[in-house]
């Protein structure tokens, strides 16, 4: 029998971050093995051309699969298509809203509810700050039903000397929520304290 590929549902929408989605679609499409399911919301073009200068058709270019959002009969709109996770980067806090309250009003709020429904996993780098409560319940609500809340923040203990690594090690994150094989990430090997000697506990 032939083994499926890994499918991730990558999602980007309008929220500020685009260079997340775009880049975890690269990450992907670099794993031997993964299909990238993509969908983009309308507010989405708008973001991608202001910030990374690209058009919709440059983005979908990258996925192994494109679905339109209004394509509510699409394939990651059932969960007999089996899937392996799906990650919203960036997350618009009105995207948050639908997938909190089970709007499944266009296909990015329906393959979320799908997911969480069929109790795979889910990633929402939400964008937005500072939180109003609308924001913080909305983002309990989806942890309650076991999403994850991402939001996007830098690490500095790896000293990024760019932007570029700043994203990536984020999405390194983000590969190893979702069970991919990672070798190039930055490990946290801890440390010791300076007032420390060699030999105390």
């Amino acid at each position: 029998m032939t083994q499926r590929p890994r499918r991730i549902v990558v999602a980007i929408t309008g929220a500020t971050g685009a260079i997340y989605g775009v880049r975890l679609l690269g990450r992907l499409g670099a794993v031997p093995g993964v299909e990238a399911h993509l969908v983009l919301s309308d507010a989405a073009s708008l973001t991608l051309h202001q910030e990374v200068g690209l058009q919709r058709r440059d983005v979908e270019a990258m996925a192994h699969v494109v679905h339109k959002n209004r394509e509510i009969g699409a394939s990651i709109a059932s969960g007999s298509f089996q899937t392996d996770g799906m990650v919203i980067a960036p997350c618009s806090m009105k995207t948050l809203a639908a997938v909190a309250h089970g709007l499944a009003d266009n296909l990015v709020a329906r393959a979320a509810d799908v997911i969480l429904k069929e109790r795979r996993r889910l990633i929402l780098m939400v964008r937005e700050t500072p939180f109003n409560l609308a924001h913080l319940r909305n983002m309990t609500a989806v942890t309650e039903m076991g999403g994850i809340v991402f939001p996007p923040l830098p690490s500095f203990y790896h000293r990024p000397a760019s932007i570029d690594e700043m994203v990536d090690h984020t999405l390194d994150r983000v590969l190893d929520l979702l069970g991919i094989e990672n070798t190039q990430a930055p490990r946290w090997p801890g440390m010791r304290s300076s007032a420390e000697a060699p030999g105390d506990a």
